[in-house]
């Protein structure tokens, strides 16, 4: 099982943007499963028209207002569930959205819970498969990454090469020009652009 140690809450309570860099390598666990994160992006909550909190607290959105280090868990699409770390200061709604991650460790549980991945480096790419490789719903919407049973550890590799784009799938005018979207060049389980644009 992967070592290492667990992420404190002051290391996400910080600019979702800085958060998001850093968390390029940590793992995320779940009991034997587990995966190094490899692309994440940064919502800024109201200044930011990409985020989900841009007009205010509302049922769905309100774990997004903190306290830091929990998870935001949210459906799209009438189908997918994607999970979101929690950052900033409370009532701020920063959250930094986890797009890939790398399977490291309980393969065989994400293929059994992903059975359509043709590939492991399909298993975790994108945030609707993270989810379901981890089996993440709703009913862990506000859970504390502090605590668990979902964490996010330091286990001491090198940090990656880390490189910046603009985020994925967002609107014209809805905060499409940000370049707050992280991610590892060259990992096959990066979920969107592996180019660095403009």
């Amino acid at each position: 099982m992967t070592r290492g140690r667990t992420l404190p809450r002051s290391f996400y309570a910080r600019d979702p943007r800085a958060v998001a860099r850093d968390l390029l390598g940590k793992v995320l666990q779940r009991g034997s499963v587990a995966a190094r994160i490899v692309e994440v992006e940064a919502y800024l909550g109201g200044r930011d028209p990409g985020s989900h909190a841009f007009r205010g607290r509302t049922a769905r959105n309100a774990t997004m207002f903190g306290p830091a280090g929990h998870l935001y868990v949210y459906f799209t699409y009438g189908m997918h569930w994607c999970a979101n770390v929690v950052c900033s200061v409370e009532g701020d709604a920063g959250a930094v959205l986890l797009r890939g991650a790398a399977p490291v460790e309980g393969l065989a549980t994400m293929r059994r819970r992903r059975p359509a991945a043709r590939r492991d480096a399909d298993l975790c790419s994108g945030p609707a498969r993270i989810c379901a490789a981890f089996a993440i719903t709703g009913t862990h919407d506000g859970i504390d990454l502090t605590t668990g049973p979902i964490r996010i550890r330091s286990d001491g590799g090198a940090t990656p090469v880390r490189r910046v784009s603009t985020r994925v799938g967002l609107s014209e005018g809805r905060g499409d020009h940000h370049r707050w979207r992280w991610y590892v060049p060259g990992d096959p389980n990066v979920s969107g652009p592996k180019v660095r644009k403009g």
